[in-house]
């Protein structure tokens, strides 16, 4: 078993808030509608070239291991934000590195560290409750088609699909970005419901390449009890 490295008080606090801030300096070039692209080499193939903050997020490890350990820290929040909201991933990173450097700077000057993180939940509830105050629906198909233009990068195209899409299916509707076998971008409707479950078994699978289980005109059985 390798021996493990050591580090306390201000020593660490220093080397995990320099991990943070690299990973956040190279993230939030990307924020905003005029945010920077950021290029992303590969050991195999081309460069790639991205603005979305939680790529760039997943592609850094750093060197020393006290600093990686604060760069994770902050690719952690990237990541959750993505799978809850889906977007604001760069966002959330350079709220998480104002509010670990203003925490550390309090700690240091002798502030309880437990009663700066309830400050930090109540700031929080009460910012959130301000946000659903100022936040309006969108309307009419024009604004989604922004809204999701700047979630696309910019690509009014991807933009216009989605809100052709949101538009046939509802806002309760399912959308399913699947990579396309040709050159061109296509929106296809399938009318019907969608329950959030799957199969119970592995062996009800009838394509193996895409794990699905496809069962054409089947009977179907509702019963509000457990069978």
């Amino acid at each position: 078993m390798p021996a493990k490295q050591l580090m306390f008080d201000e020593e660490a606090r220093r080397a995990i808030l320099r991990g943070v801030d690299k990973l956040a300096n190279a993230v939030k070039a990307t924020l905003g509608p005029k945010g920077r692209n950021v290029v992303l080499d590969k050991k195999f193939g081309a460069p790639t070239i991205t603005k979305d903050g939680v790529t760039v997020a997943k592609e850094i490890e750093l060197e020393d291991p006290f600093e990686n350990m604060g760069a994770q820290m902050v690719k952690e929040v990237a990541s959750k934000t993505s799978d809850v909201a889906g977007d604001g991933t760069t966002t959330a990173t350079v709220l998480a590195q104002a509010i670990i450097r203003e925490g550390m700077k309090n700690v240091t000057a002798g502030s309880n560290p437990m009663a700066l993180k309830r400050g930090i939940d109540k700031a929080v509830d009460g910012v959130v409750e301000e946000i659903k105050k100022l936040s309006k629906p969108t309307k009419g198909k024009k604004e989604i088609s922004q809204v999701a233009s700047i979630s696309a990068n910019n690509d009014k195209t991807i933009g216009d699909l989605i809100a052709d899409a949101l538009e046939k299916v509802g806002k309760d509707g399912v959308i399913t970005v699947e990579e396309a076998k040709g050159v061109e971008t296509t929106l296809d409707v399938v009318e019907g419901m969608q329950f959030d479950r799957g199969y119970i078994s592995p062996y009800f699978v009838t394509d193996t390449e895409r794990m699905e289980a496809v069962v054409e005109n089947p009977l179907i059985l509702i019963r509000e009890k457990k069978i």
